[in-house]
């Protein structure tokens, strides 16, 4: 189908309960593209069957076309294949298995050990390196193009999940990738063929009248939007068993107790080690 061509209105509406429930916005322009992108769910189960060869090429090349800051593409991905690795990898993550199990896993980095070494070839002291708008544009550039990799993912029939925890342990994931000073894995992520089991549902998120704002910014309803979604939130728990049934206790859940960070309290710490100077 062309990307222009028209979807029927069931296909939009359908997708828009998918995503948002009972609350949802009116169905405007739609495509195929569209479609695709709202039907995204994070897969935690994956087959051994491999990815089509030249995939891991075609993912990176809809990386590259993401936007970038001044064109200073301040991003790399690594491609981990080797089991060992990986199993160290799902370790740092918490144990999570899928990192294993997915015949794909790309760590993205946040690489500005690329653009130091041209200040040393070229013998130009780069005084814009070191501060903390660099570094966030650097860690920008990487979820950017990630995205623009999930979004061709999922376009060919694969599945992904972002794995955050690669920040559990900054340092370790340094040493095992070895990489350079000044380059930080900001994520994973997972690629491959969900099996049946994991497959699962589009999660709903919160509504639009929540995260969309005209002229200003307006929380006045923020309270009665949040119990709509906390109930639509209550029955997507119970058909997948979790444990926090509602999204404001998960907000509580993650966000209160330190211990919830799993180590990433200690990212100061770990960027100065991985020879980032943030000022």
């Amino acid at each position: 189908m062309d990307a222009l061509a028209p979807v029927g209105s069931k296909d939009k509406s359908e997708a828009l309960v998918r995503r948002y429930g009972a609350t949802i916005p009116p169905a405007g322009p739609w495509n195929e593209t569209i479609a695709s992108m709202l039907d995204h769910r994070s897969v935690r189960g994956y087959k051994p069957d491999p990815v089509p060869p030249g995939t891991l090429e075609t993912l990176i090349a809809a990386a590259a076309s993401a936007a970038t800051s001044s064109n200073m593409q301040w991003w790399s991905a690594i491609a981990v294949s080797d089991p060992a690795k990986k199993k160290v990898l799902a370790k740092i993550a918490g144990n999570q298995k899928h990192i294993e199990q997915c015949p794909l896993y790309i760590c993205w980095v946040a690489d500005m050990s690329r653009n130091g070494r041209i200040s040393d070839s070229e013998k130009t002291d780069f005084e814009c390196l070191p501060w903390l708008e660099t570094f966030m544009v650097a860690c920008i550039d990487a979820a950017l193009a990630a995205q623009n990799a999930v979004v061709a993912a999922e376009s060919l029939g694969l599945q992904t999940l972002y794995i955050g925890a690669m920040r559990n342990d900054p340092v370790r994931v340094h040493k095992l990738l070895e990489l350079p000073p000044k380059a930080f894995v900001v994520f994973g992520l997972c690629v491959g063929y969900a099996t049946e089991q994991a497959a699962g549902e589009v999660k709903p998120r919160l509504p639009q009248s929540t995260v969309l704002h005209h002229e200003r910014y307006d929380a006045s309803k923020e309270a009665s939007q949040r119990a709509v979604y906390d109930a639509e939130m209550s029955k997507f728990s119970s058909r997948h068993e979790l444990q926090a049934a509602t999204w404001t206790q998960r907000v509580l859940n993650r966000l209160g107790p330190i211990k919830s960070m799993n180590g990433r309290e200690r990212m100061r710490t770990a960027l100065a080690a991985l020879g980032f100077e943030i000022r």
